[in-house]
């Protein structure tokens, strides 16, 4: 069995975010530029829909309900639910484009991973525990389909939102506009308190998990042998 020394090597993390090994990463998702680029592209429009509802909101109250002018009203509705849908079509089809992204990312790395693991030597997994080699296999290259499903692409479509809206919104107003970006700072700082302790979090149930693997794999990897000795 690996020694006890080996268990704790999970618990050495590099820093939470590493520019060298994101570049690393995100080589594996230009053979798929394309899925990208489509996600991003109905993410955009997406983005671009969402500022629709508000401006019609404002055109019935300001316009339609002073003048009572139903035909105005009735007109809204229907481009605000043709809205609706539309966003629900691209939302729809950003979600299959990044789910296929992931996937297709994931099968990747974990066959780069396991070939790798076929080319290592007898000696490295004298020094590491199966459990926690199947653990970097499975749920951590999980973690990363997230990232390349919720992460990337959403955040960048994110960002595209929160320009868009900011145009929108100084347009209509700069003053209100400016009174909305007040709560921006308290926003970061209370989201960057949540992240160090979710990151701290995260890693924790990591190295737990990993170990709980290391454990199972090899307690139930011997039981025949220990039967056997003991003619159970």
């Amino acid at each position: 069995m690996a020694s006890q020394e080996s268990l704790q090597e999970d618990d050495v993390l590099g820093k939470a975010y590493d520019n060298q090994l994101m570049r690393r990463l995100l080589a594996y998702v230009k053979p798929y530029r394309v899925l990208v680029f489509g996600a991003l592209a109905l993410l955009c429009i997406e983005g671009a829909l969402q500022v629709v509802g508000p401006v019609l909101t404002r055109r019935v109250i300001d316009v339609a309900i002073p003048a009572k002018n139903s035909g105005l009203v009735v007109t809204s509705c229907i481009i605000f639910l043709v809205t609706l849908l539309a966003q629900f079509l691209c939302s729809y089809g950003e979600t299959w484009l990044t789910t296929t992204l992931g996937q297709r990312v994931m099968r990747d790395l974990r066959l780069r991973i396991f070939a790798h693991l076929q080319r290592l030597p007898i000696s490295f997994f004298d020094r590491n525990p199966v459990g926690r080699l199947i653990t970097r296999v499975t749920s951590d290259v999980e973690t990363l389909n997230e990232l390349f499903t919720a992460g990337v692409v959403s955040g960048l479509g994110d960002l595209f939102t929160l320009v868009a809206l900011s145009i929108g919104m100084f347009l209509i107003d700069w003053r209100l506009a400016l009174v909305g970006y007040a709560v921006i700072p308290f926003v970061i700082l209370v989201s960057h308190l949540f992240r160090k302790h979710v990151r701290e979090t995260y890693r924790d149930i990591r190295v737990r998990l990993a170990r709980i693997n290391a454990f199972l794999q090899e307690r139930i990897s011997g039981m025949r042998i220990v039967q056997l000795f003991g003619q159970e």
